[in-house]
């Protein structure tokens, strides 16, 4: 009987100054039921207790690089860079993955060996104290969905194929707020996008600092200028959803005040 060699995958954690959520998130990828990871840290010379946490890891990850970047979508391709995996993806400083998380995306990759995206369609949002808010589902099926309907994608616990992600010339480093929606986007050219819905893939972590919290409309004109890159029409469905959740924010500040 032959063996059949496991694939690798490699997780990359870009990482600026969330000292107070990393430890959770390296504990989430170094507890994975799945053996077989690279994991690549990669952090922007943090200010405040990152480093110390990190450095009490070292040990169990496979990379670090900690130096100056341009951001987080800078930093994410160091890692991209870096990796040797079959398969790589990311998850944010703040973010966790459930523990078969892996486990169940290299399940899908060896059923189905031609895909652009793997992901779990099901992700817990939980708040600054890890409080569990809600599970939110999105599956997709495929770039037309993304550019007509709704623009959701679910980022923490996807993972992509590294030789492609070379191919399409990684993450786009000019985007800062909605690079995983271009990115899928790129990918879905190449390839179906496969996912499982049976369980919860990984935790999004909804708090006051988070980017998509503080970003609000520079948010929202990212995903419009990323849609109509993207061959999205002024009046889909996609597009008029950003202008819609713009307006809610303006009315909401406003009463706000």
């Amino acid at each position: 009987m032959i063996a059949t060699k496991l694939p690798k995958v490699s997780i990359v954690t870009p990482s600026y100054n969330q000292g107070q959520f990393i430890e959770a998130t390296i504990q989430s990828v170094l507890g994975q039921t799945y053996k077989n990871i690279e994991y690549i840290l990669v952090d922007g010379k943090s200010t405040d207790e990152t480093m110390a946490v990190v450095d009490r890891y070292r040990d169990k990850i496979d990379i670090v690089i900690h130096e100056k970047d341009r951001g987080q979508s800078d930093a994410i391709n160091k890692g991209f860079r870096a990796a040797t995996g079959d398969l790589v993806g990311w998850i944010n400083s703040d973010d966790l993955l459930h523990a078969d998380c892996v486990e169940q995306i290299v399940r899908l990759y060896q059923q189905h060996q031609d895909g652009s995206i793997y992901y779990g369609s099901r992700v817990d949002w939980i708040d600054g104290k890890g409080n569990f808010i809600e599970t939110r589902q999105v599956t997709i099926s495929g770039k037309s969905q993304l550019l007509t309907s709704n623009y959701d994608v679910m980022q923490p616990g996807s993972f992509y194929p590294t030789e492609l992600i070379q191919r399409v010339g990684y993450v786009d480093e000019s985007i800062h707020y909605c690079m995983d929606l271009d990115l899928w986007l790129r990918l879905l050219n190449h390839g179906p996008i496969y996912y499982y819905s049976d369980k919860s893939s990984a935790c999004y972590r909804r708090w006051e600092a988070t980017k998509t919290s503080t970003g609000g409309h520079l948010f929202l004109r990212d995903i419009r200028q990323v849609l109509r890159k993207h061959g999205a029409t002024p009046y889909s469905k996609a597009t008029l959803k950003t202008r819609y959740r713009a307006f809610k924010s303006i009315v909401k500040a406003t009463l706000s005040q």
